[in-house]
Parts: structure tokens; sequence; C-alpha cells
């Protein structure tokens, strides 16, 4: 019998029972229950309880109905991780589509070169399908996954090219706070899927610094470090909303770091904090997309801890 992560299970032999946290082979499961210790079983010596019936990717499918949309939204394709709301150790990865295009989707997983099919299935519009489950404690040890998708429609819309999606995650993925998605009205790390590889010119970006002398507009080298605490940039942060406070220091990270590129700066570091983790989050998606960064990493862990980041640029 096959079995998958997440789901309840009783074993044969004694009076236990507990979730399914662990594919070990074909032929053996971690099971873990109340006490919250993995107990690696032989697959015949458990079996599924009544009314902990798993759901699998074609089921919720079809429970799914397509919403329909007086306006016909093109962008909107995400990837989220949601903790098993039994054991958190396990997470499930959601595609969520709020687009109005029906979606073509496989998920493959690579490791060390030997790749395998994990989702193949038709996503309608304005849904979301669960494609794969893991042990969040593995990351370490995680496939690269491969998402491919081609687009559909009957409205007479432009078809958008296939997308092809690949992501190695790390620990740093989800060190974020989680967001709540409506789709699934649940809590979970999102991952944008169809968005735009953000490209910069380095030239242009210099010429829309140094405008011509009437114009008096000159681009100030920033600092080596720059301090994004709220209280630093605004003297009334106190009356802000966690909104207005993100944008404003988004704002001026990206300011310096535009200034960083026009001066050609080797490495320019970031002081965000720890907080929740959302600033460093979004700041790191977007260094993750700029083809001026070499590279970023953890800033001097001495004197910030985990509250900066240093970013090496080209």
């Amino acid at each position: 019998m096959e079995f998958k992560l997440g789901e309840f299970v009783r074993f044969v032999d004694e009076r236990m029972e507990g979730y399914v946290t662990r594919i070990i082979s074909n032929d053996m499961i971690g099971v873990t229950g109340e006490d919250d210790f993995e107990i690696p079983v032989l697959t015949t010596k458990v079996t599924r309880v009544h009314g902990h019936k798993y759901a699998d990717a074609a089921q919720q499918f079809e429970a799914e109905a397509p919403v329909s949309s007086e306006t016909f939204e093109k962008k909107g394709i995400f990837l989220a991780v949601v903790p098993d709301p039994n054991k958190a150790s396990v997470v499930h990865f959601h595609l969520v589509n709020d687009t109005s295009f029906q979606l073509l989707v496989t998920l493959v997983t690579d490791k060390a070169g030997t790749s395998k099919g994990e989702f193949a299935g038709s996503i309608q519009a304005h849904s979301a399908v669960e494609i794969y489950s893991t042990n969040l404690s593995d990351m370490s040890i995680w496939p690269e996954f491969i998402i491919r998708g081609l687009y559909f429609s009957k409205s007479g819309v432009e078809i958008p090219e296939a997308i092809q999606y690949t992501e190695k995650f790390r620990a740093r993925d989800f060190a974020g706070a989680k967001k709540k998605v409506a789709r699934l009205n649940k809590e979970a790390w999102v991952f944008r899927i169809d968005e735009d590889e953000l490209v910069i010119d380095a030239e242009k970006l210099k010429e829309s610094f140094f405008k011509p002398v009437a114009e008096k507009k000159v681009v100030e080298k920033p600092s080596a470090e720059i301090d994004l605490h709220i209280e630093k940039l605004r003297d009334d942060y106190q009356f802000l909303s966690n909104t207005e406070i993100l944008k404003i220091q988004m704002d001026h990270y990206k300011k310096a770091l535009d200034a960083a590129i026009v001066h050609k700066l080797p490495s320019i570091t970031f002081i965000h904090g720890i907080g929740n983790g959302t600033l460093k989050q979004e700041i790191h998606k977007t260094l993750g997309r700029n083809n001026q960064v070499k590279t970023f990493l953890d800033a001097r862990k001495e004197k910030f801890g985990y509250g900066a980041t240093e970013v090496i640029l080209k």
C-alpha cells in the first residue's frame, strides 16, 4: 500500500497511531505520534484510519470550482508552502493559479542528476492544487524543483510563453514570516513563479542619475553600511503602519543599492535587523533577481548577528 506524507495511520499489531512524516523507501515509512518521536515501520504494519483519508491532487482539483472574473487576469502564479496542521515538520507545496488561464503543469525533482516526475495535471483558473509534500527538517537534502507550465484559454487573449521555474530551496527562503493565502485560506511561505526577471542596465541607470548640469541632480555615493531601521529613517515612525514602514525601508534600500551600482562599489551592507524576517526576505528576493549582484550573505555575524546582509556587486 502506498502512503503519502501527512496521512493518519494506525499500527496493525500495536495500539499506536500517528501521522506519516517521512517516506524512507517503498516499503518503509516514518510515523510520528503524540510524543513527537518518529518510528520507522514497514508499510505492511500500518493501515489508514477511517475518516482521515488523504485528499490527493486529483480530488482537490475536482473540489475547486473555477471562479469567474470580469477582468481577465494574466499574472498571478505562486508556489505556496504550507505547514501540515498536525505535524509542523511536514510541508505541502501548493501551486496557486490566480490567473484567468487554465494551466497544464508538471513538477519534476532532480537530485544528483536523477530526475523524478512528481506531478502532472491541469489547474483551472482561480484555483489551487497540492503538488508535493516533504519533510522540512530534511531541507538540506531536498532535490531541485523544476516546474513547467503551459497557458491555455479559449477567450481570444494572447497566450504567454511557457513557464519554467527552477529552484533549489535553502533555509533562508523560509526565514521570513508566512502570509495568508486567500485561495487556500491558510498561512504559507509564498514564492512567485510568473514574475518577470528584473534586469538592470547599469549604463542606463547611471544616465538616469547623472542629469545635465542645469538640472542639478547628482546621485551621492552611499555609505558602506546602510541602516534600514525605521527610527533611523523617519521621526514619525510611531504613527506609521507596518505596510508603510516596509515601503519606506524598501525604497531607501533600492535607492542606496542603485547608487552603489552607479558608483561601482565592490560591496554594500544593509542593516535590516532580525524582527519577523519580512524586510530581510523582501531584500533577498530582489537581490536574487538583480543581474548586477554577484552574491549576498550574512554580514559580519560577530557585529550584526543575523541582522545584516552584505551585497557583493559585479
